[in-house]
């Protein structure tokens, strides 16, 4: 008979490991203030310092996920997050601009070594209640992303770059847990009684087109998504710096509301999907937030905080929904789907800090976050998506 118990203890483990994975991750776009006075950086270069660590995160995570999708590789989890802690050492001494894109290559192969692989324990953890496992899962990530401006202010503005050296502490602790994990992970893959639930069920040719076509609007939603949070995580804290004369330090709290909000979000997005249908959580987190985006260059401070708030919550709402979405709409291939979505969304957040850092370098950082802030108007096209009860009628 099948086990549809969720198992909690997994799933608070292994959103804990993505907490410490993504801080680390974090810390790139957290130092960009830094590196751009300590080593005189450029704009551009901080867009490809993104672009690096972004594309090898995202063009490696759907390989990965392939591969493991036919054979999953549990003790894949402590290597990644292994490379991630030779990474942030280097990052800690790297003296140009050459050798913290090599430092930011290590850490991009951590996470996406660490992604697909642990978006599939979270499946295996999650028994009936998937929405809500891929939250806790994704929630660790997101959390783990919004300390990177605590991280600036309290570690990075004292100790500049070489504060990097202890985050080496944290992608160690990561490696106990995840040590831990692909034990707990390896044992379950010998257990199963029915391997079939990894292999992808055969659908007819209509379906099959319906289901690439589906893919290709999710990924366009992952798109606006992505680069109007890049937009916020990457470059807002140098307009708050403009704006409204204020200090690195005081400029992080802009985006550490923006982000803690967010994961926030990513947590309530998965069982509100499960409740209100992932298709209508999805089309929310996008439109809900695309007059406040519209409206945010032109507030004063304060209300900027709020609105900044308000935005990262309702942009987040989405972001394990539509992971889950795309693992519903092609079945048995987990660790693919999950590559495919998160690994999009770094993938696609490394061309947009490229293209933004270049606008802002040839017409400014006023009118770059301007124009940035139409991207979430996108979500109109949500509503073109299949309805849940679709996607399970094509699968069953």
């Amino acid at each position: 008979m099948k086990n549809n118990k969720t198992i909690y203890p997994i799933l608070f483990i292994i959103s804990a490991a993505h907490l410490l994975n993504d801080s680390l991750q974090a810390v790139i776009p957290a130092m960009f203030p830094i590196l751009e006075k300590s080593l005189n950086l450029s704009f551009t270069q901080l867009g490809f310092i993104a672009f690096t660590l972004n594309m090898i995160a995202s063009v490696m995570q759907p390989i990965i996920g392939t591969y493991t999708d036919k054979k999953p590789t549990p003790f894949a989890l402590p290597i990644g997050l292994t490379s991630s802690m030779i990474g942030m050492f280097a990052l800690a001494f790297a003296p140009n601009f050459w050798t913290i894109l090599l430092s930011v290559i290590f850490i991009g192969f951590g996470s996406a070594t660490f992604h697909p692989e642990g978006s599939r324990v979270a499946y295996l953890a999650a028994g009936d209640r998937r929405g809500l496992a891929q939250s806790i899962f994704q929630v660790g990530g997101n959390t783990g992303q919004a300390l990177a401006p605590l991280i600036t202010a309290i570690v990075l503005v004292p100790l500049g770059q070489f504060g990097a050296i202890w985050f080496t502490l944290v992608a160690g602790l990561a490696v106990i847990f995840l040590i831990y994990i692909a034990k707990w992970y390896q044992t379950k893959l010998l257990s199963m009684e029915n391997q079939q639930k990894f292999i992808p069920k055969k659908q007819n040719q209509h379906i099959s087109k319906s289901i690439k076509h589906a893919l290709m609007l999710l990924i366009l939603l992952v798109f606006a998504r992505s680069w109007y949070q890049g937009t916020i995580s990457n470059f807002y804290a140098f307009y708050a710096i403009d704006t409204y004369d204020i200090s690195i330090s005081q400029a992080q709290i802009f985006i550490f509301t923006f982000l803690i909000l967010g994961a926030i979000g990513t947590f309530l997005g998965g069982p509100l999907a499960d409740r209100f249908g992932k298709k209508m959580i999805i089309f929310i987190s996008l439109i809900g937030p695309a007059p406040l985006a519209l409206a945010l260059p032109f507030v004063n401070q304060l209300v900027a905080l709020m609105m900044l708030g308000i935005i990262g919550l309702l942009l987040m709402l989405s972001f394990s929904v539509t992971v889950v979405y795309a693992q519903e709409l092609v079945p048995g291939k987990i660790g693919t789907m999950s590559g495919l979505i998160v690994g999009l969304s770094f993938g696609l957040g490394a061309i947009g800090a490229v293209t933004l850092g270049l606008l802002i370098d040839y017409i400014g950082l006023f009118p770059t976050i301007i124009s940035a802030s139409f991207l979430p108007l996108i979500g109109i096209l949500a509503l073109k998506l299949p309805t849940d009860q679709k996607v399970y009628e094509w699968n069953n």
